[in-house]
Parts: C-alpha cells; structure tokens; sequence
C-alpha cells in the first residue's frame, strides 16, 4: 500500500514540473475578452431611444475580464447630459473603466472605453493622426494596465480606426510607436472599420495575434456578412487567444459583439 501511495505523488509530481525546468509549476491565467461597438447606447431599431442596461446585460451574460468599447457617448445631447455612459455601463457590470474622447458631440464627448474586472493600476490614451487630404472625424486609443490574480500586469486597449485606409494605416503606425515598444503583454480590440484583407489588418498582423484567422462577420447585425470587430494579443508575450465567438446579438447595437479567451502563462 506505501509503495503503492509513493508511486501514486510521484506520477502527480510529474504531471505538475514536467518541462518546467525548475521545482515550480508553470502558472496559466484563464480569461475572457470583449470587444463591443456600442452605437452610443442606441438600439438601431429603437429610435432615438437610448438604452444602457440593454448593453450592459449584453456585457453581463458573457462575464468577461475585459472589454472594448465604442462610440460611446460622456455628456450628450443625444444620450443625456450628466450621463456618462462609461461609468454607467461600469456601474451596471460591476466593472471598473476608462474613457479615451475622440471629439467633441452634442454638447459633450464622444470616443471609445474599456472596461476592467480588475483595478487599473496605470492608463493612457493617444489621439491618432489624419491625413490633411483625408479629412474624416478624429480617432483615439484608450489603454490601461492591470494586474492579473495571477499577479502579472498587462495592457488592454480599445480602438475604433479611421473610414479612410490611408488614415487607418496612419492611425495603426501611431498605435504601434505608442505601444509597441512595452514589454508587457497586450491585448488590443476594435473597431477597425478594416476587413482582414485589407492593408491595415496586415500592418497588425505583424505585430499582432488575431484570436481568429477565419473571423466570422460582425455588422450588420441581421444577415452579417463583414467582419470589421478584432480581438488580437501583441507578440513576443506567452498571451495566447484561444476560442473566438460572434455574439448573435441583434437588439442592443448595431454591431455584434466579439468575445475570446485568453491564457496568460
């Protein structure tokens, strides 16, 4: 029975340290991502209706760790004044979040978000560049860091690029001089108004994992047929993305929203 019990903890031992190289087992995060262009809270078919909690319960039956959000409104005319619905959709979830403004609307500001299950230790945002030629609406990048359980930090971004390419491949160099020298491992999600064929989604994918080679179509929400809303992880870090899902969602906006999980070791 002793040898018996010894030959049991040792298999387990095994099956622990194997291929670690040293007496500690290797460590693996699990956790969830979403990224969601929110059409500032407005249901399409809805009119002018605005409606917060028919995002946030979006949001709240997929329990992610993070998500992406744009076009959402800080402040509007449309959407309320006093009404940020940044920190409404933070409140709703039970999430923490960030806010990067892109331009003046209505009274108030316009841009993209993030929200965290986990307290932002560190947060940045960045206005990325138009061409002179390519006049179109101003584009921004919000990030934050965070630190994991799991006692690692790393960076999650959301973005929403540019209508124009040229402006789009602009924009996705100033995210990379921005970023792409941090060491931490980071997570980056959008809007990139760029099917995966195009040149910008190839500018990314130099430096970038999407969590799908073949992603299915987010917009328009009834029949989708164009795949525009990314979720993909910088290289060189030990983030790997894993299942990636279209959420058929068909109310609340007028994008579907982008779910993935993600393994941090």
């Amino acid at each position: 029975m002793k040898n018996t019990l010894l030959s049991v903890l040792a298999l387990i031992s095994f099956s622990v340290f194997a291929n670690t190289g040293t007496d500690q087992p290797v460590k693996k995060f699990r956790f969830k991502v979403m990224t969601y262009n929110i059409h500032h809270c407005n249901p399409p078919s809805a009119g002018d209706k605005i409606d917060v909690e028919a995002i946030a319960k979006v949001v709240n039956a997929e329990k992610p760790d993070f998500v992406a959000l744009q076009e959402v409104d800080v402040n509007t005319e449309r959407s309320g004044k006093g009404k940020n619905q940044a920190q409404q959709l933070a409140a709703l979830t039970g999430m923490k979040f960030y806010f990067s403004k892109a331009i003046d609307h209505q009274g108030g500001d316009y841009g993209v978000a993030v929200l965290s299950k986990y307290a932002i230790i560190d947060s940045a945002r960045a206005s990325l560049p138009i061409h002179a030629d390519k006049p179109e609406e101003n584009r921004t990048i919000a990030a934050i860091t965070v630190t994991l359980p799991s006692k690692q930090k790393i960076i999650f971004a959301s973005t929403h690029l540019g209508l124009k390419e040229p402006n789009r491949l602009l924009q996705a160099e100033k995210i990379m001089e921005s970023f792409g020298k941090n060491e931490l491992p980071m997570i980056l999600a959008g809007d990139f108004n760029a099917v995966p064929e195009s040149p910008v989604i190839a500018y990314f994918d130099k430096y970038f994992t999407r969590t799908c080679s073949d992603c299915k179509p987010t917009i328009p929400v009834e029949a989708p047929n164009k795949t525009i809303d990314f979720i993909m992880a910088k290289k060189g870090s030990k983030l790997k993305g894993g299942e990636t899902r279209v959420i058929d969602e068909k109310y609340a906006s007028d994008h579907l929203p982008v779910v993935a999980e993600f393994t941090l070791e």
